[in-house]
């Protein structure tokens, strides 16, 4: 509950920057503009209560927010073991259990029952005079989306009547122009008439995301990659590097000369051509987890974590990367952060 911004009359904390900022370029044609929070239990009542007693500072007339929150699953937690593999138990006699990372949320997000999501890291925010540029870009990759999306539905509404690759060369030509290769296994190749359009039909009918990426200027964190999958296929990606091997100097290499960086600017498309919520489950890399070391009551432990949000818990969504400028990424990551020219009052 930080103060972020200073401002003449008040003083803004992330959360009411996020709700500002939602109602300039996320409202739907009643004038709502939905907001979530995904917070810690232990601060869901305190946040709740303190954005209902500011939502009124933002809401203009005609314009109104609708303001969710939720919390990681319990049920995601993973058990923590020692570095023996045993599990861990703590200084109450119970195993310990731990949070399993931003991946749980995936939970949270298939239960939205959402079409478009805009999904951003709470502390990327800055003060209104700055506020037009995130704007522009917001509405630069909805927009791509939606039309990335109105490709992928013609082509699936032409395949379901019993058309085949032939019939949708243009929107697969336009899809592939944009950024969205549609890449098939190898045995659709070979496959009969049915099984090839079948395999189609799968590739195209997933969920849809667009990431803004920016310039990598040594930021810590992600980065897009393309990754070759265990059946061969490459896929877009945005691999972290905990991820990567840097004891193997090719992979340390490619590490290396990534030009672009992950600052979690994402646009996901829910529903598919006919309006149907997808299942996010099924499109888990289950094997991406992490395990992390960490300490309780002095000892330390290994701690599972499930696939990262934008990383493996999206690996099986269609992809596509857009370069955003730099200026459209104000992470305060430290106090200090606050100190930055962007997060500073007009001079």
């Amino acid at each position: 509950m930080i103060k972020f911004h200073k401002y003449p009359v008040h003083d803004r904390t992330a959360f009411e920057e996020h709700l500002a900022e939602a109602l300039c370029y996320a409202r739907d044609g009643e004038g709502r503009a939905r907001v979530h929070f995904t917070l810690s239990p232990e601060h869901t009542d305190i946040v709740s209560g303190y954005i209902d007693g500011v939502r009124g500072i933002y809401e203009r007339e005609g314009e109104s927010l609708d303001v969710g929150y939720s919390v990681q699953k319990p049920s995601t937690d993973t058990i923590a073991v020692d570095m023996e593999n045993r599990p861990f138990i703590g200084d109450d006699g119970k195993p310990v259990f731990r949070p399993a990372g931003h991946g749980a949320l995936i939970e949270n997000l298939n239960e939205l029952g959402c079409d478009i999501v805009f999904i951003k890291n709470i502390d990327n925010v800055v003060p209104d005079r700055l506020k037009e540029e995130t704007y522009l870009w917001k509405k630069a990759l909805g927009g791509y989306l939606l039309r990335l999306e109105g490709l992928v539905s013609g082509a699936l509404v032409k395949l379901e009547g019993g058309g085949g690759r032939e019939v949708v060369s243009r929107e697969l030509g336009e899809l592939e122009r944009m950024g969205l290769e549609i890449v098939l296994p190898g045995e659709a190749e070979k496959a009969s008439r049915k099984k090839a359009t079948a395999h189609l039909v799968s590739a195209l009918r997933r969920p849809l995301r667009v990431c803004g990426v920016v310039r990598n200027e040594g930021e810590p964190g992600g980065g897009p990659f393309w990754v070759r999958g265990r059946d061969g296929r490459l896929t877009k990606q945005i691999v972290e590097s905990a991820q990567v091997d840097m004891d193997a100097p090719g992979q340390k290499a490619v590490w290396g000369s990534s030009t672009h960086f992950n600052p979690v600017d994402i646009v996901c498309g829910l529903r598919d051509h006919r309006g149907i919520p997808y299942d996010l489950h099924g499109f888990i890399d289950r094997d991406a987890g992490f395990i992390s070391v960490k300490s309780k009551d002095g000892r330390d432990l290994k701690a599972l974590e499930l696939p990262g949000l934008w990383n493996g818990a999206m690996a099986f969504w269609n992809t596509v990367f857009v370069e955003v400028p730099l200026m459209t990424f104000n992470p305060v990551k430290t106090v200090f952060d606050l100190l930055k020219p962007e997060h500073q009052p007009k001079p």
